[in-house]
């Protein structure tokens, strides 16, 4: 028998009829024993170069992948998907599920039309946000397969309205009542006070552990979520909040500074502004944006500095966290 590549069948000469059989292996099935039995499909010739050409065309087409939605997605799930960061991907997954009704149709039989009947189910704006971002990524690979398949088309979708209200940074009179809430031993502030000084996300200061606070070296290694930029950046630590962060790691009966449930952490963060006398309900988001608002107004620090801090990927997230109030608008105008 003549050997020929995986999959593309063979030729041998059959030695009682003297004629050349073209063969291909078609299946398998298994016996009543459990042996493996090969199915064939074959075909004799006169010579071996008609049974050459023959096995070629007995060997069956295999069929194209069906370049759908799912096709892409998974596509995606292979690639740049397994770099996220969690959150990530799970906002992705849900925004995959919207869009079960699209799952078989073939990329190039989607209209916006259909893509923006998807958004119709949709309730909020970052949840139909995340729905076309992933279809952008769906769209750049399938018109690379497919040069007459519009990539640009998820950009035609419309959005709901973005009512979420905006969020508000913490006034200089606000962190001052903390501060002094701290000294009288309202400990909780500590929470606060450490989100506003390092600018950490609240997930991040419920995982931080002691091992990962260089009091020396002013920073914090290995605390970061959700984005590369943050999980690779450490934490800088302004001087003030060193003595904060080592009163908190004395205090820790465990590995972990504070708790990490969301109900505990909230619950104490929530009760620290309560304590200190603070009538906003501020959210620990606010004060994330109080840092990027004090340092990016107030101390005027350099978008690339801020960018540095913060951990962002881009000085344009400068938009999203400094957020001037109308008494530093009045200020700058001042200045004119």
């Amino acid at each position: 028998m003549k050997c020929r590549a995986n999959g593309t069948g063979s030729v041998y000469r059959d030695s009682r009829s003297g004629k050349w059989i073209a063969q291909i292996v078609t299946g398998r099935t298994v016996t009543d024993e459990g042996r493996v039995r090969f199915l064939y499909k074959r075909r004799s010739f006169k010579t071996k170069t008609e049974a050459l050409k023959s096995v070629a065309l007995l060997t069956p087409e295999k069929e194209k992948p069906a370049f759908t939605v799912s096709y892409y997605f998974n596509a995606f799930k292979n690639g740049e998907y397994a770099d996220l960061g969690e959150s990530k991907k799970t906002a992705y997954k849900i925004a995959y599920n919207r869009l079960i009704s699209l799952w078989n149709v073939p990329m190039k039989d989607l209209t916006i039309a259909m893509l923006q009947a998807v958004l119709e189910g949709v309730c909020g704006y970052y949840p139909a946000k995340d729905v076309r971002t992933l279809l952008n990524k769906l769209f750049r690979m399938a018109a690379a397969d497919d040069r007459t398949i519009n990539h640009n088309l998820p950009e035609l979708m419309v959005l709901p309205k973005n009512n979420e209200t905006p969020v508000e940074p913490f006034t200089e009179e606000e962190q001052l009542k903390l501060w002094i809430s701290y000294e009288a031993g309202n400990i909780d502030a500590a929470i606060p006070l450490i989100l506003i000084y390092t600018g950490m996300m609240t997930g991040e200061l419920r995982k931080l552990r002691k091992d990962m606070i260089d009091l020396d070296n002013k920073e914090i290694i290995g605390a970061g979520l959700k984005t590369e930029e943050r999980r690779k950046k450490s934490v800088l630590l302004p001087d003030d909040i060193l003595p904060v962060l080592e009163d908190a790691i004395t205090r820790a009966k465990t590995d972990t500074l504070f708790p990490k449930t969301k109900e505990n952490f909230y619950a104490r963060y929530y009760r620290a502004l309560e304590q200190a006398g603070i009538e906003r309900r501020l959210t620990p988001y606010s004060c994330r944006h109080t840092t990027a608002t004090v340092l990016g107004i107030h101390a005027n620090v350099a978008p690339q500095t801020l960018q540095r801090v913060m951990r962002w990927k881009s000085t344009k997230m400068m938009d999203r966290y400094v957020t001037p109030s109308d008494q530093d608008a009045r200020k700058a105008v001042n200045k004119i």
